[in-house]
């Protein structure tokens, strides 16, 4: 009741915070104009999403830390992906003669997703070997160039009638 007697007891105080209230609900109304422009372009995505957004939000949230906050774009950017990679696999799978899906199929068309680790591992262990085989090949190369140099000039000779082509 205090509160609302000093309200009627300073009406220039009352004026100037209502002012403040009004100036800053149109620079909402402003930000809001913005925010509601970007959630249409999300939702019109949205209606075009492969998965259900929920089910998708609730499994991110189960593998990522308690702390994190997820954008609504990253929600729609990773229903996108998952949806790709339906589609690469069903047309891996698609390749496949036969007419029924086995489970044979399914585990060969989404090996490299389920071991991608395993897959960068042996990259790396492939090009480390290449770098080594370009390593040997250079030292190889500088050794020949260093100690089998071909003679220019023949002291004695002899070798003339090797480097001839007979008649």
């Amino acid at each position: 009741m205090m509160e609302n007697n000093d309200e009627r007891q300073d009406p220039e105080i009352n004026k100037e915070e209502i002012e403040d209230i009004e100036q800053s609900s149109e620079d909402l109304n402003e930000d809001e104009i913005d925010d509601s422009e970007e959630e249409i372009e999300i939702v019109e995505e949205a209606e075009d999403l492969p998965f259900a957004k929920a089910e998708v939000v609730r499994l991110m949230k189960q593998h990522l830390d308690r702390d994190k906050m997820i954008r609504e774009r990253v929600k729609v950017e990773m229903n996108k992906f998952l949806g790709e990679v339906l589609e690469n696999v069903c047309a891996q799978l698609n390749e496949y003669p036969y007419t029924t899906v086995e489970y044979e199929m399914l585990k060969e068309s989404i090996y490299p997703y389920k071991n991608i680790k395993r897959i960068n591992q042996e990259k790396e262990r492939i090009l480390m070997h290449l770098e080594a085989i370009k390593a040997d090949c250079n030292a190889l190369s500088m050794d020949v160039k260093r100690t089998l140099k071909l003679k220019e000039v023949d002291d004695e000779g002899e070798d003339d009638d090797f480097y001839e082509i007979p008649e």
